[in-house]
């Protein structure tokens, strides 16, 4: 089922989502509806705060982009992102490289607002999955990057948080209008 998506304004937003301790049936109805609702907006990631839900979990599928490479590295071995995606982490615990890039970012919660961002190149992940097995990899590219992007939306952190001040004051505008809108 296609969900609603919570637009910027919305405390849920701000929230650190609860650690979840035991994958029950509406966890996983919860990951397969938000699959759903990533795909049916053409995004490469949702976290669960961005559907009114603020706990550890979020979902991420970076298969179908072409233009912006990543790459997934499991007990040191690339290996085929088709086979891995979409992605569904529970829990998630970030280790960032020292190495950063900057990158253009947008965010379903920010419908037609994007920005370019410093993150670190690569991460290691360790998360667990919906099955309750641990899974760890390491991640490049725009998989970096939308993990990134997603554990801070974990942690109540916005994509604007961490946009220089030149940006965010050229977007201070339409920021306050979407916030705006969402309260009405």
């Amino acid at each position: 089922m296609v969900l609603e998506i919570v637009k910027y304004g919305s405390p849920v937003l701000r929230a650190k989502g609860l650690e979840i301790a035991d994958v029950d049936a509406r966890v996983r109805k919860l990951a397969d509806d938000m699959i759903e609702t990533m795909r049916d907006a053409h995004g490469v990631g949702l976290a669960a705060q961005q559907v009114g839900v603020p706990i550890q979990l979020t979902v991420i599928d970076v298969s179908g982009v072409e233009d912006r490479p990543s790459e997934m590295i499991m007990e040191g071995k690339t290996v085929v992102l088709s086979a891995f995606m979409p992605l569904v982490l529970l829990n998630p615990v970030l280790e960032l490289s020292k190495e950063t890039e900057e990158g253009t970012e947008g965010c379903l919660s920010f419908p037609e607002i994007s920005g370019e961002i410093l993150r670190a190149s690569h991460v290691k992940v360790k998360a667990k999955k919906l099955d309750g097995t641990e899974v760890e990899f390491e991640a490049k590219g725009l998989l970096a990057r939308a993990v990134q992007h997603e554990v801070d939306h974990l942690n109540g952190i916005l994509f604007i948080d961490r946009m220089n001040s030149a940006t965010r004051t050229s977007l201070a505008g339409k920021l306050k209008r979407l916030q705006k809108s969402t309260r009405e």
